[in-house]
C-alpha cells in the first residue's frame, strides 16, 4: 500500500482519536465491575497485563523491531520513561476517582483537560493565544473556582487527571517512534514494579487471585486489553493530527463519563455542579469556535507567543 496523502492521513488520525475517547468514557463501567478490588492492586493489574497484551502483539507481528528502533534514541527512551510514570499517575487517580463514587469529578478534569494541552501548547509549542482562547480559560478557572469555594476543597482529582493526560499527550506528540513499540516500551519500564507488587499482595494472603471470583478475575486479566487498545488508538492519532484537534476530540470521553455518574451511577449533580460545569462548557464552546475560526480573532497585548 501507498503511503497516505495528507488528508487520508489525517482522516485516518480522526478516526482513531474518536474510538480512543469513546471506549475512555466508557471505561467507568469496565472499572466498577472490579470494585471489590483496591484500587491500586487493580492499577498494578492494568499495567502489567497491558505490557502483556502489548507483547503478544508484538511477538504475533514480528515487530520486536520497532522497540529496538525506539531504544536508539536516547531522547525517545526519556520521554516514554516520563510517559510511563505520568500515565501511571492518571490511571490510578481515575480508578480510585470510579470505585470511590466520584466519577462527575473525574468527568470535570476531562472536561478541563483540552484547556489545559491549549495552555501546553501556548507555553511550550509556542502557539499563539489570542482574545478569545484567554476568555476560555478565564472561564474554565473560575468553573474550577466555583466547586472551590463552594465546597471548601479543590477538585485535585479533576486537577491530577487533566495536568497528567495533558502532559502525557503533549509528551506523545514529541516522540519520534512507532506507536506500538513506544507504548511497548512505556509499559516495560512500569510492568516489572506492577509485577512485583502483585505477588507483594498474593504473598501476603490478599491479593486477588484466591479470593474474588473466576468472572472478576477475567475482568481483572483484560484490563490490559482495555488499556492497551485505546492506548494505541490515541498513540496513532496523536501521530497524525494537530494537537489542538486532540484537546477538541476530548469532549467525548467526558460526556459520556458525565451521563455515567449521574444516570447510571447516581452520582450528586447539585445546582453547584450545573454552575460549575456551565463556566467549563461555555468556555469549551468558545474554545471550539475560537479554534475553527469562527469568532474573529483579537490578539492582545496579552499574546504569549514569546514568552518564553
Amino acid at each position: 500500500m501507498g503511503d497516505l496523502t495528507p488528508q487520508e492521513n489525517e482522516k485516518t488520525g480522526l478516526i482513531y482519536g474518536i474510538l480512543a475517547y469513546t471506549v475512555w468514557g466508557i471505561l467507568p463501567l469496565y472499572w466498577k465491575l472490579l470494585n471489590v478490588i483496591p484500587a491500586y492492586e487493580i492499577l498494578a493489574h492494568r499495567i502489567f497485563w497491558s505490557f502483556i497484551f502489548i507483547g503478544t502483539l508484538l511477538l504475533y507481528s514480528g515487530k520486536w523491531k520497532m522497540v529496538v528502533d525506539v531504544c536508539k534514541n536516547k531522547k525517545n527512551v526519556l520521554l516514554i520513561f516520563l510517559c510511563a510514570a505520568i500515565v501511571s499517575v492518571n490511571w490510578g487517580t481515575y480508578i480510585w476517582a470510579v470505585n470511590s463514587d466520584q466519577v462527575v469529578e473525574a468527568s470535570m478534569g476531562y472536561y478541563i483537560n483540552p484547556l489545559v494541552m491549549f495552555l501546553f501548547s501556548v507555553t511550550i509549542l509556542k502557539e499563539k493565544l489570542n482574545f478569545w482562547q484567554i476568555t476560555a480559560i478565564t472561564l474554565a478557572v473560575i468553573g474550577v473556582m466555583i466547586i472551590t469555594v463552594q465546597y471548601g476543597k479543590v477538585p485535585w482529582i479533576a486537577l491530577v487527571l487533566a495536568a497528567s493526560f495533558a502532559t502525557y499527550g503533549l509528551l506523545k506528540k514529541l516522540i519520534n517512534a512507532d506507536a506500538m513499540g513506544g507504548l511497548a516500551l512505556e509499559t516495560a519500564f512500569s510492568a516489572p514494579l506492577a509485577l512485583f507488587y502483585i505477588l507483594f499482595k498474593q504473598f501476603q494472603g490478599i491479593g486477588a487471585v484466591g479470593t474474588v471470583s473466576v468472572s472478576t478475575l477475567l475482568i481483572l486479566f483484560g484490563s490490559g486489553i482495555a488499556t492497551a487498545t485505546p492506548l494505541l488508538w490515541f498513540a496513532q492519532a496523536a501521530g497524525k493530527i494537530k494537537f489542538s484537534t486532540l484537546g477538541f476530540l476530548q469532549y467525548i470521553a467526558p460526556t459520556i463519563t458525565l451521563f455515567l455518574g449521574v444516570v447510571v451511577f447516581k452520582e450528586s449533580f447539585t445546582p453547584t455542579h450545573l454552575l460549575s460545569f456551565g463556566f467549563i462548557w461555555l468556555a469549551l464552546l468558545i474554545y471550539t469556535l475560537s479554534n475553527m475560526g469562527k469568532l474573529k480573532k483579537r490578539d492582545t497585548p496579552a499574546e504569549i507567543t514569546d514568552s518564553y
